[in-house]
C-alpha cells in the first residue's frame, strides 16, 4: 500500500484535478461495489431516473442523464435482459420507445442505493458530519452550474462532431 496521497505533489493544487482523481476513485470503488449485481454506475443512474421521473422516452432519458445513445441502447439492453427495465412502443410515435423500470428493477435499485449509502460512509470515513455536509452541497451546487452545464454540453457536442 502507498503512502502517497490519492493526488500528489502539485497536481493537487488545481482543483479540477483533485475533482478528476477523487471522481476516478470513487468510480471505481463505486463500480466495484455494487458489481455483485452484474449492473455497472450507468445502470443505476438509468434505473434511478426512471424511479424518480417515471417513464421515460428512451431519447428524453439519454439526455437527461447526458448519456450517447450507443451507450444508452446497450445499458438499456442490459437492464431489459436482467427484467429490471422494460422498453415499449411510444403510442404517440410507433418509432419511439418509452422506457420504465420494473418491480424487480425497484428492488435492485433499492438495494444498490443500500450500498451506496455504505459506500458513501467508508469513501467519506475521515471527514466530519459538517464536512460532509459541506461536500455535498458544494458538488451539488456544481452539478446545477449553468456555466459548467453549458462547457460541458459544449465539449460532448465537439467531441460528437469530431466523430462523425
Amino acid at each position: 500500500m502507498s503512502e502517497a496521497p490519492l493526488v500528489p505533489g502539485t497536481v493537487a493544487e488545481h482543483t479540477i484535478c483533485l475533482l478528476v482523481k477523487l471522481g476516478q476513485v470513487a468510480f471505481r470503488i463505486a463500480e466495484d461495489g455494487i458489481s455483485g449485481t452484474g449492473l455497472r454506475v450507468r445502470h443505476y443512474s438509468v434505473l434511478q431516473a426512471l424511479a424518480d421521473n417515471g417513464a421515460m422516452a428512451q431519447l428524453a432519458l439519454g439526455s437527461f442523464l447526458r448519456i450517447d445513445p450507443a451507450t444508452m441502447v446497450t445499458s438499456l439492453d442490459d437492464l431489459e435482459r436482467a427484467g429490471y427495465a422494460e422498453r415499449t412502443r411510444d403510442p404517440q410515435d410507433r418509432r419511439r420507445y418509452a422506457v420504465d423500470i420494473t418491480d424487480a428493477g425497484r428492488k435492485v435499485l433499492a438495494d444498490l442505493n443500500r450500498t451506496l449509502v455504505g459506500l458513501d460512509n467508508d469513501i467519506l470515513a475521515d471527514l466530519g458530519t459538517t464536512e460532509r455536509h459541506s461536500l455535498h452541497a458544494l458538488l451539488g451546487s456544481l452539478a446545477q452550474s449553468p456555466a459548467l452545464t453549458s462547457m460541458f454540453d459544449a465539449v460532448r457536442e465537439q467531441s460528437g462532431a469530431k466523430r462523425a
